[in-house]
């Protein structure tokens, strides 16, 4: 469609008109003012609507679709080389190409427009990203202690990052320090810096990690280990983040880190608990990750909004801390930010992503809107989504939804996956 015009739709206490034309926001006026421009304009009546902006799912794993629920309540180690690796060692590109579309309409549902993937067979999940409309980050994985491709992955990137540059893009994306030798993490940085590409990483996660990189790098953390190689800027998005000293908090803010924050993920696995307090004290950027589907177990970013907030509450002592209005830019604008676009406000000019919330719901009835958001709602409250201006959700449906979950429920009850 060419041009999208909301009519009387809920906007900071006030009704407003929105056009939207060539993915952007291009005119925001009071109520019932502007006029239908061109013939192939999309009007629709937003008179029990609040638009908001969409979701940013900075971390996941998004084809981990296919073993939720295959390994639950075991320790992370466990988790990772008994239940989760084998199943993986199974997967064929075509399953991650399914498995990941499945993911890409939970996200949907739930109003997440964009999410950062770190995960094998990429280009199945730039097929699934690209068919389904959603924009995304798709990590080229290098874990050369899993898998010797490093050179393979360096090759891709020079060929295809001038490629991706729209609502897909790529990003270089090392596993772990305990997954990549010294000489993959460099190369790494150095793909970084030459192609100006974002950097996504899982960090200080667990004690474990903690304790290794202590013992094997000379006694130097997580953080300092990964600086020591070049691989903090501020393109790096680093995910959990749950162990660090204030040393390590310091060389954070001072490299311009991003912090994908993970609250629902890291209590499942028991990682450990992460305090916002030190962050936001010294301006490192947050934003919010659901992790993969079998660690959370639910790709749900709402969800997501509410535990971060409460969790920093909890361990700050602070009752102001993450104001609803806070953790909505974290889990929007701050995650569009870090992976470098314009998005996650509702201002002219900006792409237009956004969610339109149906305020006939219970939990919008009094107070707040953005408050009741974050705090009282759940994402069946979404009855529009919008990526790029264009509907992909509308009134709870989304088109093919069916043939999509028939091809995964088809392929994955299948006894093979089944340890």
């Amino acid at each position: 469609m060419s041009q999208l015009l909301l009519k009387s739709v809920w906007l900071e206490n006030e009704r407003r008109d929105i056009r939207i034309a060539d993915g952007v926001f291009k005119k925001i006026a009071p109520a019932e003012t502007l006029l239908v421009e061109a013939p192939d304009t999309y009007e629709l009546d937003c008179r029990h609507m609040a638009i908001v902006p969409a979701f940013y799912n900075t971390h996941t794993h998004a084809a981990m679709t296919f073993i939720r629920g295959l390994a639950d309540d075991v320790p992370l180690k466990v988790w990772l080389e008994k239940h989760i690796w084998p199943r993986e060692a199974k997967l064929s590109a075509d399953d991650v190409y399914v498995a990941s579309k499945y993911a890409i309409l939970e996200m949907i549902r739930s109003g997440t427009v964009f999410f950062a993937d770190m995960y094998w067979h990429r280009t199945q999940t730039i097929r699934a990203a690209e068919e389904m409309g959603v924009r995304a980050s798709i990590g080229v994985t290098f874990a050369d202690v899993l898998k010797p491709d490093t050179s393979e992955n360096v090759q891709f990137l020079a060929e295809n990052v001038s490629k991706y540059q729209n609502r897909i893009r790529l990003a270089v994306a090392p596993h772990a320090i305990y997954t990549n030798t010294a000489r993959s993490l460099k190369m790494c940085a150095e793909c970084s810096e030459k192609y100006r590409i974002p950097l996504h990483v899982h960090l200080a996660e667990t004690r474990g990690e903690e304790k290794g990189s202590v013992d094997s790098t000379e006694g130097r953390s997580p953080v300092e280990y990964l600086d020591s190689l070049g691989l903090l800027s501020n393109r790096t998005v680093a995910a959990h983040v749950v162990y660090v000293s204030e040393k390590d908090l310091d060389i954070l803010a001072e490299r311009g880190v991003t912090v994908a924050h993970n609250p629902c993920s890291n209590m499942k696995l028991a990682s450990g608990t992460f305090n916002a307090k030190p962050f936001v004290d010294r301006g490192i950027r947050l934003s919010l990750g659901t992790d993969g589907a079998s660690s959370n177990n639910n790709l749900d970013m709402r969800e997501e909004m509410k535990f971060a907030s409460l969790l920093a509450k909890m361990t700050s002592g602070d009752s102001t801390l993450l104001s609803a209005k806070e953790t909505l830019k974290i889990a929007t604008q701050n995650g569009a930010e870090a992976f470098g676009f314009h998005a996650g406000k509702i201002e002219e000019g900006w792409l237009a992503d956004a969610l339109l919330l149906n305020l006939k719901a219970p939990c919008f009835a009094v107070g707040d809107v953005i408050s009741n958001w974050v705090y009282a709602a759940n994402s069946s409250v979404i009855d529009t989504v919008i990526c790029d201006g264009n509907i992909l959700m509308q009134h709870r449906v989304i088109p093919f939804a069916d043939d999509i979950e028939r091809e995964f429920r088809e392929r994955f009850n299948e006894s093979r996956w089944r340890l």
